[in-house]
Parts: C-alpha cells; sequence; structure tokens
C-alpha cells in the first residue's frame, strides 16, 4: 500500500482520527462548493454510495498517477427518511425526538478513487436509541451543539454513552468511516 500517497477529502475531524487509527499516510485535500444533491427515489445505501461518488468525481482532475482519493458520505435513516445535518439547535432536538424508542440505520458511503479505477462501497449499521427524556436531549443539544453531525448526534459524545442501547454492525461506521471494511477494500484496490 505504501506504493501510493493517500488523500482524504473530508473536513470531518471523526474522519480524520480513524483514518489515522488505520497508520496509514495521508493528507486531507479539500474542494469547496461539492454537490451533495441525489435523485429521488434512491434507497438509503444508493444515497450515500451516490454522494461519495460525486464527492470523488469533484476529485478525478486533480490527482496524480499515484495518488488515492478517499471520499464519504454517512447518513441517518430512519423509517425511509434521511436525517442530515441539522439546521439549528431546534432542527436537532426534532432529530433526537424522532430518533428516540426507536431503530435507525447509519450508512456510509465510501468512494476509492485514483486516475484509472474507482470504487465505492457503504456500511450499515443499525442503532437502536433508548426512550430519551426531552431534558436529556435539550441537555445533549445545548452542551454538545451537534449541528455539524448527521442526525444531530456523536455516538462518541454523552448521548452515545447514555443514549445508545445497542448497534448492529461497527461502531466506527457510525462516527463516520468504517475503517476496518476501508483498510480490506484499500488492500485490494491498490493491489
Amino acid at each position: 500500500m505504501k506504493q501510493y500517497k493517500y488523500i482524504l477529502a473530508s473536513g470531518s475531524p471523526r474522519r480524520k482520527e480513524l483514518l489515522k487509527g488505520l497508520d496509514i499516510d495521508f493528507e486531507v485535500r479539500l474542494l469547496p462548493d461539492i454537490d451533495e444533491s441525489y435523485p429521488n427515489g434512491l434507497s438509503g445505501e444508493e444515497i450515500a454510495r451516490c454522494i461519495s461518488q460525486k464527492k470523488a468525481e469533484a476529485y478525478r482532475n486533480t490527482l496524480a498517477d499515484d495518488e488515492v482519493v478517499i471520499t464519504a458520505d454517512t447518513i441517518v435513516y430512519l423509517d425511509g427518511m434521511v436525517l442530515g445535518k441539522p439546521a439549528d439547535e431546534e432542527d436537532a432536538v426534532r432529530m433526537l425526538k424522532a430518533l428516540r424508542g426507536k431503530t435507525h440505520q447509519v450508512i456510509t458511503g465510501v468512494t476509492l478513487l485514483r486516475k484509472d479505477k474507482q470504487h465505492t462501497f457503504s456500511a450499515v449499521s443499525q442503532v437502536r436509541f433508548s426512550n430519551l427524556s426531552d431534558d436529556e436531549i435539550a441537555y445533549y443539544v445545548s452542551n454538545y451543539h451537534p449541528l455539524d453531525k448527521a442526525g444531530a448526534y456523536g455516538v462518541q459524545e454523552w448521548i452515545g454513552y447514555v443514549g445508545v442501547e445497542h448497534i448492529e454492525g461497527s461502531y466506527f461506521n457510525v462516527m463516520g468511516l468504517p475503517v476496518q471494511r476501508l483498510y480490506q477494500e484499500l488492500k485490494q484496490f491498490v493491489s
């Protein structure tokens, strides 16, 4: 894997932290104003893969022959609806109230791109929240300000400690990057 230079195309501090955990040297490279829209009628996995592919395509003409770009998009999917990043604290409270007492999916689409090759995959984790009280939700939102997180929560924060009853699938996927799967896919991609 050392024959390539790796680029993480994400400003997420969680993704940066998770990728560092794989002991792969990488740089963060960001392009502004990447279109993250998607067509109607897609499933949750299709949405996450579509957006990660769009992000990767934006980098295609910037890559050197020995570079691999890694893009990702994580969505929270509840009852056929995407819960993206909340617009404000009121929106965050609304999302968390919708999630409480239910199981939802956290889906991350990941795209690996070289000049001559592209591969996209997705990882799905099932997350069950306890029936959080209005006061617990208000406390989390006012103290942790989860406006930069899909579904208005970070599993690695207080709400994950007190509210997540069960996870089926990758915990790291819920944080924003399925690193075990990414490692396996990268090994195949660069071989």
